[in-house]
């Protein structure tokens, strides 16, 4: 199965409830950690809610 990191880049202060769990469900807390994940529709669906928040590359 393909993977993908996930990068974040900006912070979550001042964002809703629901970006912030998204972000801890993706499992990044901090600006600049790298996760990587299969690439399933479920996490795509999870980058797509967050994705000004974060990057993503093939891994």
């Amino acid at each position: 199965m393909a993977k993908i990191k996930v990068k974040q880049v900006r912070s979550s202060i001042k964002r809703p409830q629901n970006q912030k769990r998204t972000l801890e469900a993706l499992g990044l807390r901090k600006i600049g950690q790298v996760v990587v994940h299969d690439d399933t529709a479920a996490i795509v669906g999870m980058i797509n809610k967050v994705k000004h928040l974060v990057s993503t590359e093939e891994a």
